[in-house]
């Protein structure tokens, strides 16, 4: 079983970072942190590990200067898990589910149902011709069976799983498609000439990130690079839902903006914004991004020089390339949920002790970003980056398992208390957890606020 700095090491250097850089890495921990038979501590340490690398290397290729970069394993666990973690005004997290949501039995099996939006939820209820009350979904789903409920829930715009084996997802043609596919993909889309870099005292200072995104690893993304000093403006939609809690805790160090793409003058604003961007976080489905006009292609005309990064819940190739989807989905659909509960001994799925596959797929995209704008600075060009969670999730799986990590206690708060800070912000006072990855020269850190959706204006800060 390969320890965090290798398993880093391999993915450091797959995308074109030198393996040198890893000397000045600190890795500090043991596993199991949490209670799962899965590797996810050591996958928080490494996908936290790879943004710090990234934030290093751009830091020395900008000053000259080389610095130490550490990562504590509990501290990225601890971070992994920051939605759990945030109080405003001393408030804990309201539940976090819709009353519908989760786990029900069908005829040959379970499904997991995601109706924290609203038009999720009804589009469960139409297909199921049902009231939205878990007693009548129940009483529906029994006249199923889970993958044919599966295929007309995603038919009628409902976001939902059937729970398979391991090897059952391995047998799906997406599935098969996916195994070639690399954990992270970076392929140039255009020509232009290299950016020079702005000056400043912070790795990305200057940097202008457009994040397109919403609920964890998305934000995430955008959350991580604001850590290092970029420029990064969320944009939502007026009439789009948003979890409140989850924009809390990923809008620190972020702008946020409206701009409704449904019409020609929204449209028209963001592409003004991205003429002047250099990086471009979205995770839009494809066909849906395309007929805004904002495809890679796209960007990559309207911006030459830019990075493109995609989140998808299941990758860019295959027959599910463009189905919606969530961590808590991707889990029950490719077997870590079955394997948990086989694992603890329960009749049913058992969930990961984190939303493991957003988080770490949110520093994925991070890293990505980051190394893709290292090498447009040496080679020129824009870039687009990939990821998914279904990727991050045959990663996480591929780890290995831990073979007692079931009986591993779960965080006490003396545990938590000594890794979350205090910061004002436009919901009130918040304390939150700080970044986990330490850089010796340029300590990551939020230096604007959270603030509620729409708080600026679509536009970009001057640069200093």
């Amino acid at each position: 079983m390969q320890s965090p700095r290798e398993i880093l090491s391999d993915i450091w250097t797959s995308i074109g970072g030198e393996a040198s850089a890893l000397d000045a890495l600190t890795l500090t921990g043991d596993e199991p942190q949490l209670p799962s038979s899965f590797r996810v501590a050591a996958a928080a340490q490494v996908s936290v590990a790879a943004t710090g690398l990234a934030a290093a290397e751009i830091w020395k290729m900008r000053s000259g200067q080389a610095q130490e970069v550490a990562v504590d394993m509990r501290h990225a666990m601890v971070e992994c898990r920051s939605e759990r973690y945030l109080r405003v005004d001393g408030k804990p997290p309201p539940p976090a589910w819709d009353a519908i949501a989760g786990v029900y039995k069908t005829r040959d099996g379970f499904v997991r149902l995601h109706t924290n939006f609203p038009h999720h939820r009804d589009a469960v209820c139409k297909v199921l011709n049902c009231r939205p009350e878990r007693n009548a979904v129940q009483a529906a789903l029994m006249q199923w069976d889970g993958e044919a409920f599966e295929t007309a829930a995603y038919a009628g715009g409902a976001v939902v799983a059937f729970m398979r084996s391991h090897d059952e997802w391995l047998a799906t043609p997406h599935a098969k498609a996916l195994a070639g596919l690399p954990l992270i993909s970076i392929a140039k889309i255009g020509e232009a000439a290299p950016k020079p870099r702005p000056k400043g005292d912070r790795p990305l200072v200057g940097l202008r990130v457009l994040d397109l995104s919403r609920v964890i690893a998305g934000p995430v993304a955008g959350r991580t690079l604001a850590a290092h000093g970029a420029d990064v403006l969320l944009i939502s939609g007026p009439d789009l839902p948003a979890i409140p809690w989850l924009t809390i805790d990923t809008g620190r160090g972020k702008l946020t903006s409206f701009i409704e793409l449904k019409n020609e003058q929204g449209r028209a604003t963001l592409r003004d914004l991205l003429a002047e961007a250099d990086i471009f976080s979205q995770s839009y489905r494809p066909r849906a991004i395309a007929s805004l006009g904002f495809s890679p292609k796209d960007a990559a005309r309207i911006k030459p020089g830019i990075i493109y990064v995609t989140l998808s819940a299941y990758g860019y190739a295959g027959p599910w390339a463009e189905r919606r989807g969530f961590d808590s989905l991707v889990q029950t659909a490719t077997g870590f949920n079955h394997a948990e509960g086989q694992a603890a001994g329960v009749d049913g799925p058992k969930e990961l002790p984190a939303q493991m596959l957003d988080h770490a797929t949110g520093y994925f995209m991070a890293f990505g970003a980051m190394m893709a704008k290292a090498r447009q600075a040496r080679e020129g060009g824009s870039w687009h980056v990939q990821v998914s969670l279904a990727q991050t999730g045959r990663w996480l799986w591929n780890l290995g398992r831990v073979a007692d990590g079931l009986n591993t206690r779960d965080f006490t708060g003396e545990a938590v208390t000594p890794l979350v800070e205090d910061m004002d912000s436009g919901f009130g006072a918040l304390r939150s957890v700080r970044h986990s990855a330490i850089l010796s020269k340029t300590p990551a850190f939020w230096a604007r606020p959270a603030m509620p959706l729409g708080s600026h204006p679509p536009q970009w800060p001057a640069r200093e």
